[in-house]
């Protein structure tokens, strides 16, 4: 029997102006499918015109400049309603979802989504909900105890996946996607009986309890940072920059 981490799997990244995701923008942003382990990836890319400067703190990050954006970069509703309507694919064809800190890309897109199209990631998979896998959580919750970070560089190294060309969009999707197989390979035993659906459901109770604990530092450390528990979209503000 093929083990849901051995079979189809789709990845979904973003780059971006910044981390606020109610004003933020998305700057690029690709889906990657795999139909299983070492099978060539199929990869839809977008490049986009934010319409707002990009901070230079977040170019040296992914190097998308002004200039290059503006010259190649698409307007964003368009591409928007692209990404949109390649998500609801992917769950409409039952591939889980992969994405990397999901609360973070997926309420981005959502934001975008209210933004530009006047409407929200939830009315595009109103027919097929998400099913996500985010390696973020999923390593936290089964290897917990590990110290260090758990950025996807820390991740690929910790499950020896090649990260080739890290924060391009397309690339951490890959890497993501192929860090979930690894964690469904190394805690295979407790994992092989949950289906992409039950562990979807998990890790939403999962990420509240890691958020609790962070939050639980924060106050001891005197940070005023406030963690979201919520998993994998944020709740939508009365309204969106």
């Amino acid at each position: 029997m093929t083990h849901w981490y051995d079979g189809p799997l789709a990845a979904f990244d973003t780059e971006t102006t910044g981390v606020d995701v109610e004003e933020d923008r998305i700057v690029s942003a690709a889906v990657v499918v795999q139909d299983s382990p070492g099978g060539r990836p199929r990869i839809t890319r977008w490049l986009v015109n934010p319409g707002v400067p990009v901070p230079p703190g977040a170019i040296e990050v992914h190097g998308l400049t002004d200039d290059h954006l503006q010259r190649n970069g698409r307007w964003p509703a368009p591409v928007m309603e692209e990404i949109g309507r390649s998500l609801a694919e992917q769950c409409a064809a039952g591939r889980p979802l992969v994405v990397m800190n999901a609360p973070f890309d997926l309420t981005l897109l959502d934001r975008e989504l209210r933004r530009h199209r006047a409407s929200s990631l939830s009315r595009y998979l109103d027919r097929s909900p998400l099913c996500v896998l985010d390696p973020r959580v999923l390593d936290k919750h089964l290897d917990r105890y590990r110290k260090g970070r758990r950025t996807l560089t820390d991740l690929c190294a910790q499950y020896e996946v090649v990260l080739d060309g890290a924060h391009d969009a397309a690339a951490d999707a890959l890497a993501a996607l192929e860090v979930v197989r690894a964690v469904g390979r190394r805690f295979n035993a407790r994992l092989e009986r949950l289906s992409p659906a039950e562990l979807h459901t998990l890790q939403a109770v999962w990420h509240a309890a890691q958020a609790r604990g962070l939050q639980a530092w924060f106050a001891r450390s005197g940070t005023p940072e406030t963690v979201d528990p919520a998993w994998p979209l944020r709740p939508g503000l009365a309204a969106a920059a």
